[in-house]
């Protein structure tokens, strides 16, 4: 691979979350806040929402990372699952696990007797739920259910949804309304802006080891952020196939040239609309010619 070459210690731009790559741009901050705020409040449930590859799982490891010793984590990263076997999974998740055939009822009644325990230790419980757009309705149904257990003085079990906008849909359905009124604290995540994906890219390239000149041009980031839509993840998919085509060809540097050849190769680039992209970033007649210019010339 590259590494070398560039003077790297291991690959900057993997997809797999990885915390201590985290990078806090303004609407990862705001988000964080939130979920901080909601956590100390205690009450209700959290929402936060943001586009494929927008970062909510990075977020929602971090998240659970920073939490102090008084909070207890649950997560669950695939929740599509029907009301008993995800209550399996938060039995076993809170340290108490039940047989597979155990009733729905006594598997409400030990996750209870558990939050009580926990709550007497002086524990905050958070169940963290990722991809929480996969939830059926019946199964987000008994997680209100399950948010009806408490003490005189507070809720034993917080629960916190990590989804897509289709998560949006889905709760403004008339069925569970009742849920939705519940959501105390919410969040939306948006894309980088051109100024944030200068710092993020720099931001990586510091943590996997770079210390040389800028690596990227001033047109590599502008490609980058017109073929990525500001996207995380398709900044990080575009930016390491940059990095093997400039290496591949011997570069100390990548331009615009290699984000472009990496746009192309890279189908989720199709669903991005990139004339928009182009439009939002500028509506400069120049920004508008020079990225035409090279384009025609790499597409020729």
């Amino acid at each position: 691979m590259y590494k070398a070459h560039f003077g790297l210690h291991e690959i900057p731009f993997g997809i797999t979350p990885d915390t201590s790559y985290f990078f806090s741009f303004n609407s990862y901050q705001a988000a964080f806040n939130t979920l901080l705020i909601a956590a100390s409040n205690g009450e209700g449930f959290i929402k936060i929402t943001g586009e494929v590859g927008t970062g909510k799982t990075l977020l929602c490891r971090m998240f659970m990372k920073t939490l102090d010793a008084s909070f207890v984590t649950a997560y669950i990263p695939n929740p599509a699952l029907e009301p008993r076997s995800l209550m399996l999974a938060l039995a076993d998740e809170l340290g108490s696990p039940q047989e597979r055939n155990t009733e729905q009822h006594q598997l409400v009644k030990a996750i209870n007797h558990r939050l009580l325990t926990l709550a007497r230790d002086g524990k905050r419980v958070l169940l963290c739920i990722d991809e929480a757009q996969a939830l059926p309705l019946e199964t987000l149904e008994a997680l209100r259910l399950l948010s009806n257990l408490e003490t005189e003085k507070r809720k034993l079990l917080q629960i916190v949804l990590f989804g897509q906008p289709e998560l949006d849909r889905k709760l403004a359905r008339n069925e569970i309304r009742q849920l939705t009124q519940r959501i105390s604290f919410h969040y939306r995540l948006r894309p980088l802006s051109s100024d944030e994906i200068t710092i993020y890219v720099s931001h990586r390239l510091a943590v996997a080891g770079y210390a040389g000149p800028a690596l990227f041009s001033r047109a590599a980031l502008l490609a980058l952020r017109i073929s990525s839509g500001g996207i995380p993840r398709m900044l990080n998919i575009l930016a390491h196939k940059s990095l093997m085509l400039s290496f591949g060809e011997g570069r100390q540097s990548v331009g615009a040239r290699q984000v472009l050849l990496a746009a192309r190769d890279t189908l989720a680039v199709s669903q991005i609309s990139v004339l928009q992209n182009l439009l939002k970033l500028s509506g400069s007649f120049l920004l508008l010619t020079l990225f035409g210019v090279t384009a025609w010339l790499l597409y020729k």
